[in-house]
């Protein structure tokens, strides 16, 4: 009976260790994909969201070529920028998406970044979906919940950008810059990101190739 509890106690210890190293509090370095072979790094800004405005979604602009990364493409669908709250995070190690997007943020603006409103919910991410909770009645109009949130699945365009995510905290008010994209794997899956701050559901998540982040 002792011997079974030390199996135990060790399998708990040795699973407590992986979680640590794979959490954000570790100090292994960040995971982002690294552009493909020959090609060159690149991630240009789009045009900037105002402090406290909406997301801001722009044309994608002539000449923007897909970024080339070495598990697959990235299209720009749209130029993406935004300033919300972090209302929760996730990170993914072994799905199917983590070869491109190793976190997802689940973000809010307008009223849903208030500490009054916050206060009365709460938010879950699982399996690269966001839902969210309240013990009585909504805080907010449901439809005014929806279209004020989003669960971004973030591709970090290098290893500042990574570490920045890796930062991020829920509560925190956070920036994020870069594109909504088309992923195309080498091996033709593919994922395409959701271009409407409106829609719900499956593929309504947006899938951003992020040039900058940053805490505030």
């Amino acid at each position: 009976m002792i011997e079974i509890r030390r199996d135990w106690l060790a399998a708990a210890l040795a699973l407590s260790a992986i979680g640590w190293w794979y959490s954000p509090l570790s100090p292994r370095a960040p995971y982002f994909p690294a552009v493909a072979p020959g090609d060159t790094p690149r991630c240009p800004p789009p045009p900037l969201v105002a402090a406290g405005a909406e997301p801001l979604q722009t044309a994608v602009p002539d000449g923007l070529a897909p970024f080339r990364l070495k598990p697959g493409t990235l299209t720009p669908l749209a130029g993406f920028s935004l300033d919300a709250r972090v209302l929760s995070r996730r990170d993914y190690r072994s799905d199917r998406l983590a070869d491109f997007a190793p976190t997802d943020l689940a973000v809010g603006w307008g009223r849903l970044s208030e500490d009054a409103v916050l206060a009365r919910m709460s938010f879950r991410q699982e399996v690269r979906f966001l839902s969210y909770y309240w013990p009585e009645r909504p805080p907010l109009p449901i439809p005014e919940i929806g279209r004020s949130s989003a669960n971004l699945h973030i591709i970090p365009a290098d290893a500042a950008v990574a570490q920045a995510l890796k930062r991020a905290r829920a509560g925190e008010r956070v920036r994020v810059d870069g594109w909504l994209v088309r992923i195309d794997a080498r091996d033709g899956w593919q994922a395409v990101s959701s271009l409407s701050r409106e829609d719900q559901g499956a593929g309504a998540c947006e899938i951003v190739y992020a040039c900058a982040i940053a805490s505030h």
